[in-house]
């Protein structure tokens, strides 16, 4: 089969598909024939050296697919509804840039109704982060503050449909004019942080209150300003590092605050953490899917053999929603 693998470090350049060897089924495992593949920004830091890659995983890149069932491995039960010829979508530790990958049978679902079956392949990872992150590690309540940072990319514009369908108000940071139109589109309020402090401007828009749950793609460089956003009781989940791993933090300010900050990542998660992540999208998130509510926006599609051009569009920056590779 064709696929992407992880030859070597460095930019857009290093990556090639390249005629590689199938994936054995595993007895858990479910065997899909790919129709497209996401990229995401753990993608980039693998690319860099900078994310290695799961022991026992393949060293061929991408987290999530979209596809349909080829195989079932021996010990997958009647239980999960899968069958040879279903469209699903899966969250890989790996393997997703290629014609075909094995995934665990509990991190695939069935591709949501009315979902085209190329940019379902956007939602498995931004839909596991965010309601891992958001709704289960953060604990987001109806009537809240959601402050998303990056609204316009793949997670925050999906942050931001879901947040405002379970009924949370949500305020999103963006760099452009354009992006600002886009996450006020999908229902947040938008603060360009390039024209504005997006801490007074948080405070203004809350009448002092502060943003009860804030997800950053940010990382050190938006730790302190983070905190003073937040409102008392608030909750900060850091799921990126854009903005470098060393910050400092007001501990005085986080004791009076009664606040949290909260560090996670999904790939390196345990299979059975993945599986209960997986479990929870299924029943709260596929609904809202498949009734319109949440839609999976998608800035440009490439084909496999295209995948150098994809990133370098990714790593520009300029992208609204996903990426995705086509295979």
């Amino acid at each position: 089969m064709r696929a992407v693998r992880d030859v070597r470090s460095g930019g857009p350049e290093v990556l090639e598909a390249a005629e590689t060897a199938e994936p054995q089924l595993i007895p858990e495992g479910v065997l899909i024939a790919v129709t497209a593949a996401g990229l995401n920004r753990a993608d980039v830091l693998q690319r860099n050296g900078n994310y290695p890659v799961p022991p026992d995983a393949t060293d061929i890149f991408g987290l999530e697919v979209s596809g349909t069932v080829v195989e079932l491995g021996a010990d997958v039960p009647e239980a999960a509804g899968l069958a040879v010829g279903d469209s699903v979508v899966a969250l890989v530790d790996s393997g997703g840039y290629a014609e075909r990958v094995v995934a665990p049978w509990r991190q695939v679902l069935p591709l949501p109704d009315g979902v085209d079956p190329v940019a379902a392949a956007g939602l498995p990872e931004v839909a596991a982060t965010v309601y891992s992150n958001v709704f289960m590690a953060a604990a987001a309540r109806e009537g809240e503050t959601l402050l998303v940072h990056g609204g316009a990319g793949g997670i925050g514009t999906h942050a931001i449909q879901v947040a405002r369908a379970l009924g949370l108000t949500v305020l999103a940071t963006v760099g452009s004019d354009e992006k600002m139109h886009v996450v006020s589109e999908l229902g947040a309020t938008p603060i360009n942080y390039k024209d504005e402090d997006f801490v007074e401007r948080v405070h203004e828009l809350t009448d002092g209150h502060g943003a009860d749950v804030i997800l950053d793609v940010v990382g050190a460089k938006y730790l302190e300003p983070n905190l003073r956003a937040a409102a008392t009781n608030g909750r900060i989940v850091i799921i990126g590092m854009q903005g470098g791993v060393k910050g400092e933090l007001n501990v005085g300010r986080l004791l009076n605050k009664r606040a949290a900050v909260i560090g996670t990542t999904l790939r390196a998660r345990p299979a059975d953490e993945k599986a209960r992540i997986m479990a929870a999208v299924g029943e709260y998130v596929w609904p809202l899917v498949a009734s319109g509510q949440v839609r999976p926006l998608v800035a440009r599609t490439f084909p496999l053999d295209q995948v150098r051009e994809a990133h370098e569009y990714f790593d520009s920056g300029s992208h609204v929603g996903k990426v995705l590779l086509t295979v």
